[in-house]
């Protein structure tokens, strides 16, 4: 029998905190449960890892990158649900963008995991992303959302190698 195809969880339109509470549970459920581009691949342009050491949350993030474009990426990690969650999040975001759009997202992402950027005001550009606001009102869970992204954006700015 063919593995369900995944559900793709969007804000609506006009979304209240508690909405967007309710669709933070449901996407963090749903990628843990679930999570898009797991699994080490065959091969890679660019890798990196990280490790909270707080919490013991590890991450290693492998990608693609061809003519400036991130073509494909990669994770496999074990720790908490927003940890494993955010990471495959991230994965379904930053495939097929420019270095410069990619690093331009890890910017936004770390502003709204931090709480200096509204998730309301987010949803339109981060998309189901922006669920992951609701991570600023427990500062000792933002580490364990930005550390898929940290590993990312490490990656993408080491010299290419062929891994």
């Amino acid at each position: 029998m063919p593995a369900a195809a995944p559900r793709q969880l969007t804000p609506p339109a006009k979304a209240d905190v508690s909405d967007l509470n309710e669709l933070y549970q449901s996407i963090i459920l749903d990628h843990n449960r679930r999570p898009r581009n797991y699994g080490e691949p065959a091969s890679c342009s660019h890798h990196a890892s990280g490790r909270n050491p707080l919490c013991g949350d590890e991450v290693t993030v492998w990608m693609t990158v061809e003519d400036d474009v991130i073509t494909d990426v990669r994770f496999v990690g074990q720790g908490c649900a927003i940890s494993k969650a955010s990471s495959s999040l991230m994965t379904e975001a930053v495939r097929g963008k420019t270095r410069a759009d990619a690093l331009a997202m890890f910017d936004r992402v770390h502003e709204l995991l931090t709480g200096k950027a509204d998730p309301m005001a987010e949803r339109k550009t981060l998309g189901q992303i922006a669920a992951l606001g609701g991570v600023s009102r427990f500062p000792v869970r933002v580490k364990c959302a930005s550390l898929g992204w940290h590993a990312f954006r490490n990656a993408l700015l080491q010299p290419e190698s062929v891994a």
